[in-house]
């Protein structure tokens, strides 16, 4: 029964990274690369406001249900729980090492005083957070093969 609800939540968890990276990735990102400088540093501040503190929450919870999930289960699952669980692992360290940093430098810029030699972020956080998107969304797919089989 725990590792039925387990499941499920390691599911719902790790679906909601995936699909958070998912949508910043297809519809977000596009309009900030589209942006001027000023737009995109006002709207990235914005935007990260609320992401900032809960994305890594929702992760690290995804991440620790698999590891638990990969004790409890019988060999098969419990490795594919542990996948996943490496899976969202890499999400958290691209995340903490990469785009957290971008977005510090990002957050620290006042939106009206971009300096003329300001050296654009975008496409590097944009790389970073394309390979972070990559692993969430195979994280949720191990997830789910995993729950079946389970």
């Amino acid at each position: 029964m725990i590792t039925d609800l387990l499941s499920i939540a390691a599911l719902v968890g790790s679906g909601i990274v995936a699909g958070v990276l998912f949508a910043v990735a297809l519809s977000v990102l596009p309009a900030l690369v589209a942006m001027p400088a000023d737009r995109y540093v006002y709207t990235h501040q914005l935007v990260g406001r609320r992401w900032d503190p809960t994305m890594p929450i929702l992760v690290l919870s995804s991440m620790i249900i698999d590891v638990v999930l990969a004790v409890l289960t019988r060999a098969e699952p419990a490795l594919l729980f542990a996948t996943a669980a490496v899976l969202l692992l890499g999400v958290s360290v691209v995340s903490h090492f990469c785009n957290v940093p971008i977005n510090r430098v990002v957050k620290a810029l006042d939106p009206d005083e971009v300096p003329p030699d300001w050296r654009d972020p975008r496409p590097l956080w944009r790389r970073w957070h394309l390979l972070r998107t990559a692993l969430a969304l195979l994280g949720v797919t191990v997830n789910a093969v995993a729950v079946v089989l389970g």
